[in-house]
């Protein structure tokens, strides 16, 4: 039982690490700057720890830039306000998602203006359907190796899909649940204290009123343990935290330049 939870915790928070930290606040947001060999480092870590979910960040860079610019209106990827339930909303997400990987679907110029990593050749093997099955195999095997009952593998899905997984909570329940410190002209809430269990990325309300903060708490009782981490980083120059933008410029890109607060909120479709 041991291995598996150990194995299970390090998969989680490994995964979440490096999808907050490489994905999100660099990425989407370019929070940080770093070397090539370093954001190359980044990139590999961010494969082997998704595995079999991994998310093509030229594509997730491009989504999330959505997300805040159209926070919770009908053009938001992922608003939980517009789907009954979190499975339709992660189908939706997926769709699009999916058009940026193929590029099949182009975005809005604004959202590819500032920087997206790209690794063409790694994510052409990583995002192959061989590569994810792989992954899946040796997730699977820990499982068959070290699991004390069959009712452990009820765990395996959430390994096959981590994520997805943790974007749903933090889209879902991000927008839906919990206290808002600032009023955003959109639904987005901090939930603390389920919070440090997503390394700071349950602080949407705190982030959308300043997307390019690299620390997502405000509040004495709130915890961003990502944005820990990044100090350390930038003592020791590994990466070097960049300089806020005013508060006025919208969350997270900048050529957004109207506060989220002052958008227009579109009402949820009524189902």
């Amino acid at each position: 039982m041991a291995v598996i939870l150990t194995f299970f915790f390090a998969h989680w928070f490994l995964s979440l690490f490096f999808h907050t930290f490489f994905l999100h606040r660099f990425a989407s947001h370019q929070m940080y700057t770093t070397s090539k060999g370093w954001e190359r480092i980044f990139y590999l870590s961010t494969w082997f720890t998704q595995g079999s979910s991994y998310l093509v960040p030229r594509a997730y860079g491009v989504m999330h830039r959505m997300h805040h610019v159209y926070s919770d209106t009908e053009k938001d990827p992922h608003s939980p306000h517009f789907f009954k339930d979190v499975w339709g909303m992660m189908m939706h997400t997926r769709n699009i998602y999916n058009s940026f990987v193929t590029r099949k679907g182009m975005p809005e110029a604004q959202f590819t203006k500032e920087y997206l990593p790209e690794w063409d050749r790694l994510d052409r093997f990583a995002d192959h359907f061989a590569t994810r099955i792989v992954f899946g195999v040796m997730y699977t095997l820990v499982y068959v190796l070290f699991a004390p009952s069959p009712w452990w593998y009820l765990l395996l899905p959430i390994h096959f899909l981590m994520g997805p997984v943790q974007g749903a909570i933090v889209n879902w329940c991000g927008h839906k649940y919990g206290y808002a410190n600032y009023k955003n002209g959109d639904h987005s809430k901090n939930s603390e204290p389920w919070g440090i269990f997503l390394l700071g990325e349950l602080f949407q309300n705190n982030h959308h009123k300043q997307g390019d903060n690299p620390n997502f708490a405000r509040k004495w009782f709130e915890l961003d343990p990502t944005f820990h981490v990044m100090k350390l980083m930038n003592v020791v120059g590994i990466i070097k935290l960049k300089k806020m933008v005013p508060a006025a410029v919208a969350a997270g890109h900048p050529v957004d330049k109207k506060p989220i607060a002052e958008k227009q909120v579109a009402h949820p479709v009524e189902h």
